[in-house]
């Protein structure tokens, strides 16, 4: 008989809640709807001053988790309209929420996203269960990235070593092997500075299909200078967001050219670093890629998929779509996934991804009028 959960994500671009309904019937999972509600003007605007400055007030705070969660909750119930799935099938709701500030690497570390749970479970009715990070963080790991599960469970092939690279905000990558361990880690920006960038000088929300930084070349000291970062180097486990790479990081780099480049080469230049950064990585793999299927925004901008293509050595790229799952609804689908995992009392984060002393059932549950979790412990 058919299962029912749903996944919400919102990333680090910061500009809408993604929705999935998925199926799952024994080993596969399917996607039923999707939606998408985009952040109003207001809360997008603060959240973005929130990462730059990452100072807040409590009161804006508290506010802002209300009004998160009355959102998600809202993409929650369009997705149900749209399915005509009745809602006692469904059995939990996975919010990812939407990230603050992550901080694996401290001294005393921490992760916060915020959307209130209990909003998203009274608003639907339905189990819901979020704050899926801090309980690999707690067992010591990065807390991120926790797709790499999700991305075994559905695209692992034993005839083909095979990589699953989401293009966020943040570009993260999952290791397939034939044969071996699975591993997966945060290569670097994904679409964030770009994104700063052009918001910052063509008050634009992104590069679309990534025109402006096909306009020119890159400079080539520059970015040497970008991939000398030592988190490029770093061995995983290895997680990381626009705490990080934001342009208070590539104003540091700018300050050792001799002279100021074109804010169009800038732009060049960045789209340049997603792409080798991602291949550069992607090449430490001894064993040698067969193929590598891109999700994520990163996809739709083309200049950054023909420049992954032109540092690839030898492997196939293309979308996941090619495995019938769609590149926009991969992460929201995983969080879909995570919320049945943990509450058919199953673990899903990877000790060999994120560094966790062990595997552990994640996030906080909530339970909604259906309340038909069980936790199928011995």
């Amino acid at each position: 008989m058919s299962e029912y959960c749903i996944g919400l994500m919102s990333g680090t671009s910061m500009d809408a809640i993604d929705g999935a309904l998925c199926q799952f019937d024994e080993h596969r999972i399917s996607l039923v709807s999707h939606a998408s509600i985009n952040l109003p003007e207001k809360i997008q605007s603060t959240l973005l001053s929130l990462r730059n400055t990452q100072t807040i007030n409590l009161n804006l705070f508290g506010e802002l988790d209300q009004q998160l969660g009355t959102l998600f909750a809202d993409c929650a119930n369009q997705l149900i309209a749209k399915s005509n799935i009745d809602k006692k099938n469904i059995l939990a709701i996975g919010s990812h929420g939407q990230t603050l500030i992550h901080r694996p690497n401290i001294k005393h570390p921490f992760t916060l996203q915020i959307a209130d749970p209990n909003i998203i479970s009274e608003e639907t009715g339905i189990t819901t269960i979020a704050d899926f990070r801090r309980r690999d963080i707690a067992l010591r790991g990065q807390g991120a990235p926790l797709v790499p599960a999700f991305h075994q469970a559905v695209f692992s092939n034993p005839k083909e070593n095979r990589v699953i690279v989401n293009i966020g905000g943040i570009a993260n990558l999952t290791y397939l092997p034939k044969n071996g361990e699975v591993t997966g880690f945060d290569t670097g920006p994904g679409n964030t500075l770009m994104d700063q960038w052009i918001h910052k000088y063509q008050n634009k929300p992104m590069d679309i299909d990534g025109i402006w930084a096909s306009s020119t070349a890159p400079d080539q000291t520059l970015l040497n200078l970008l991939l000398s970062d030592t988190y490029f180097n770093q061995i995983p486990p290895k997680s990381t967001g626009f705490e990080y790479f934001n342009l208070q990081w590539l104003e540091q780099y700018l300050s050792k050219l001799p002279t100021r480049l074109n804010e169009n080469t800038i732009q060049a230049t960045l789209c340049e670093l997603t792409a080798i950064s991602i291949t550069d990585q992607i090449a430490q793999f001894d064993c040698g890629i067969d193929s590598a299927f891109i999700c994520g925004g990163g996809i739709y901008n083309k200049h950054l998929m023909t420049l992954v293509n032109k540092y690839s050595n030898g492997y196939i790229v293309e979308s996941t779509e090619n495995q019938e799952v769609h590149p926009k609804w991969v992460e929201a689908m995983a969080f879909a996934w995570l919320a049945k995992q943990t509450i058919s009392g199953c673990t899903s984060n990877l000790r060999s991804v994120t560094g966790a002393d062990k595997q552990a059932i994640l996030g906080g549950i909530y339970p909604g009028n259906n309340c038909q979790y069980h936790f199928g412990l011995n």
